[in-house]
């Protein structure tokens, strides 16, 4: 319960932090050009609200609603979800209002919330790298190299080999790029033994395909040796010690624990699609071959997984070995490093989206319950900044989609007008409206319901 309220805490102040500026956005372009807001609200406010200030000789009411789904900036003489009164729109315009204004100050106003969002990030990111620095470790320096999956190996990759980088430039640590760059690349350059090889990249290769497979087309190599062993444990009962190196599973060999993980999910899976008891007794059934450091032979150990399906020991890391890289920035240092990160971080978000029209990419949307997830367990202002500031590009990135109802919806009518000179009707506006919050529901309906299915495990 402790984990789940830090997580809810960390959400709702980045959501309402980055709902607010964005909001302020809208808000601020609309007073620079002298029209009027009629209500400025964090989060939505249907049937009631939480608190609502008007002050003295203003035309604006402020307040907050108890929906935590975004937030809204009414502007008189918009066509958005908070005004879609065809009648009233019949009125004659009036000098404060939205459509009486040019279409370039419209404009303005219109990705004004984006473009607070965009900055935000930036500046997040900026401040980010001044305070904390960055510290990761490169690819090329997990002596202990990659384990690749039999598709890649098919490919020519082997187990061990030091990823260098591709024709496109060098790796750096080992992130989501690493697969973005592999998927683009011609040629990738690893470190085998004293050489470096070129692995030409023949077939086309689907990065949602590489990350969701079992297991990963790539990932840093765990050697099968055992660090500790918790006490009065399976593992304990087996015999297992720190040292001991695990040799196979079920019969199947493994060389690290990368296998082991991947032979205990097939056990895990075989105990969710029991039906009695008598079949997930079976199914929790566990066999190891393990060479013991103690006293230098092969042992066979027989046993069953515990209730939560562990044996209850660790393997040892060797990213705790590594040479970790920290780099340091200046205040002015830190600015065009945090603007290229956040550049970069955009782009590679923007890539993977063409994956969402694939059936494997609408199963990995998630809706509140995924993005709360992304955040730690722990308070940790170093990762509650960085998820904020990548949220915030999100949420910059999405609004600007030439949707109805979204900021880029609006935009794309008035480029139309600035264009052709002709400004879509508030008939039609009304109605792409409609349509723009339809499908926006539906998305958000399948996102969260996603998230549903994979917390009852359907998914």
């Amino acid at each position: 319960m402790e984990i789940f309220l830090i997580k809810l805490l960390q959400f709702l102040l980045a959501i309402s932090l980055l709902v607010l500026l964005h909001e302020l956005g809208h808000f601020t372009f609309a007073k620079i050009f002298h029209v009027r807001v009629d209500k400025f609200y964090l989060f939505f406010n249907p049937w009631f609200h939480l608190f609502e200030w008007k002050p003295k000789n203003s035309e604006t009411t402020y307040g907050i609603g108890w929906l935590p789904l975004g937030g809204y900036c009414s502007i008189a003489g918009m066509v958005d979800e908070t005004n879609l009164d065809e009648e009233k729109l019949k009125t004659p315009p009036q000098p404060w209002e939205f459509r009486s204004k040019p279409a370039w100050q419209r404009l303005l106003i219109m990705i004004g919330g984006v473009l607070v969002n965009f900055l935000l990030a930036l500046f997040i990111y900026c401040m980010i790298l001044f305070h904390w620095g960055e510290s990761y470790i490169k690819v090329a320096d997990m002596t202990q190299g990659m384990k690749f999956s039999e598709q890649a190996k098919a490919m020519g990759f082997q187990d061990h080999d030091i990823l260098l980088g591709t024709d496109e430039g060098t790796f750096k640590d080992f992130s989501a790029d690493v697969y973005r760059d592999i998927v683009s690349a011609k040629t990738v350059y690893v470190k085998r033994g004293d050489k470096t090889i070129g692995i030409p990249i023949k077939e086309k290769l689907n990065l949602l395909d590489m990350l969701k497979s079992t297991p990963q087309f790539v990932r840093p190599f765990a050697p099968s040796e055992v660090d500790s062993v918790l006490p009065h444990s399976v593992a304990e009962r087996m015999g297992l010690k720190k040292g001991d190196k695990i040799i196979a599973v079920n019969g199947v060999r493994i060389d690290s624990s990368n296998d082991f993980f991947n032979e205990l999910g097939r056990v895990t899976d075989e105990y969710s699609a029991a039906t009695t008891d008598a079949d997930r007794k079976a199914a929790r059934a566990i066999q190891l071959l393990y060479y013991s450091a103690e006293s230098k032979k092969y042992y066979r150990a027989t046993s069953h997984l515990d209730s939560n399906l562990k044996l209850g020991f660790t393997f040892t890391n060797p990213i705790a070995d590594y040479h970790v890289t920290n780099v340091n920035y200046s205040f002015f240092e830190s600015i065009p490093a945090g603007i290229k990160y956040g550049w970069n971080t955009l782009a590679g978000y923007v890539s993977d989206l063409r994956y969402i029209f694939s059936k494997e990419g609408a199963k990995s949307l998630g809706g509140f319950g995924t993005i709360g997830n992304l955040f730690p367990s722990v308070w940790d202002w170093h990762a509650f900044w960085e998820m904020t500031a990548f949220l915030s590009i999100i949420l910059a990135f999405m609004n600007i989609l030439p949707i109805p109802a979204l900021d880029g919806g609006h935009v794309l009518f008035l480029l139309y007008e600035m264009i052709t000179g002709r400004k879509p009707s508030d008939k039609f506006m009304i109605y792409a409206e409609y349509i723009g919050i339809f499908i926006l529901f539906a998305l958000m309906i399948v996102a969260n319901l996603n998230d549903v299915l994979r917390w009852i495990g359907l998914m």
